[in-house]
């Protein structure tokens, strides 16, 4: 094995902190610019009817005790 003097082991000790920080900066950029949202989407959004604001099967008689429970007198 190879014997460093303190300067030779300070550099290498700065090239992988570069290169770590160059892999984490490419990979920031790629998800910005490649990933990233491109705006809004060329369909139409339509109304479901199955949503419950437009669906008949969502609509419910009123129950008559404050509660909404089904029972004697809401219990």
């Amino acid at each position: 094995m190879e014997h460093l003097t303190h300067g030779e082991s300070a550099l290498r000790t700065w090239l992988w902190i570069a290169a770590l920080l160059g892999i984490i900066l490419f990979k920031g950029f790629y998800s910005f610019f490649v990933v990233s949202d491109m705006g809004q989407p060329t369909w139409s959004y339509r109304p479901i009817q199955d949503v419950p604001a437009s669906s008949a099967y969502a609509v419910y008689p009123p129950l008559p005790y404050p509660q909404h429970v089904r029972g004697n007198k809401g219990e």
